[in-house]
């Protein structure tokens, strides 16, 4: 299904009004992440394939992507961080079909998604896996361990897309634990690397419309809370819930752009 400007807008409106309802934070890593997750989810992902979202902590992002697709109702989105919901602050285990495992916070999605596209394969099956990681989780170890992988396994059937927002939950990464330059970290692997404005829909395009024979990976460079001016490269963010007043002054900018 092809995107539009008018999908992406309303996405963006039903995730601020569902963290918003629900007085749940992260925002602001959902907005950096949400353009890429529904680019991806509607227009290169299909029966076939898997997406793992390893940076479990954006599931708002995620559940609103499964909404737009249809594949989730407004109803069961009013349940979202509730008891007894599917709607978790992380994606859940199971009961939600194009979920396919929880993934936490962050730190294991990667190895996940690289242990599926070897098992695809391996069955002889054409199926393609996607995997969103935050750049906060290049500090990982496990991380590290699943590249390494994915890299002397040559899983031309997996994509690896960085949200690469520079900003994670006690401060900028390059001061909580510096991986920068990351597309230089990684290149000693031998991967297809490329880095492109992660808000750039034909550019992400660009890049995975072209073949590869190796593991793929796109580096998104992205703004936190993207779209709302007061959330824009602000830590806060990571973590605070919408007032009424800033709620209301958000959905105006996302109409107005």
């Amino acid at each position: 299904m092809k995107l539009s400007k008018e999908m992406v807008t309303a996405a963006r409106k039903r995730l601020l009004q569902m963290h918003y309802e629900s007085g749940v934070g992260h925002i602001g890593g959902n907005l950096s992440c949400l353009d890429a997750m529904l680019l991806t989810l509607h227009e290169y992902v299909d029966a076939n394939d898997r997406f793992i979202l390893s940076k479990g902590h954006s599931a708002g992002a995620l559940y609103i992507a499964l909404w737009s697709l249809g594949r989730l109702s407004d109803e069961l989105l009013t349940t979202f961080h509730n008891e007894n919901t599917l709607l978790g602050g992380h994606p859940p285990p199971s009961g939600i079909k194009d979920i396919l495992s929880a993934t936490g916070s962050l730190g294991h999605g990667l190895s996940l998604a690289a242990g599926t596209a070897l098992s695809l394969k391996l069955k002889g099956q054409s199926g393609k896996v996607f995997c969103i990681t935050s750049d906060g989780e290049w500090q990982e170890g496990s991380t590290w361990e699943a590249i390494i992988f994915a890299s002397h396994h040559r899983l031309n059937n997996l994509t690896i897309l960085v949200d690469h927002n520079n900003l994670q939950g006690f401060g900028s990464t390059d001061d909580v634990a510096s991986m920068s330059p990351l597309a230089e970290k990684i290149a000693g692997f031998d991967l297809d690397i490329q880095c492109v404005n992660g808000h750039d829909f034909k550019a992400i395009r660009t890049i995975l419309d072209t073949p590869t024979e190796k593991c793929r990976l796109v580096i998104l460079e992205t703004i936190k809370g993207h779209g709302v001016s007061f959330m824009e490269n602000r830590m806060e963010w990571h973590y605070l819930p919408l007032k009424e007043d800033q709620y209301y002054q958000a959905i105006q900018e996302l109409d107005a752009a």
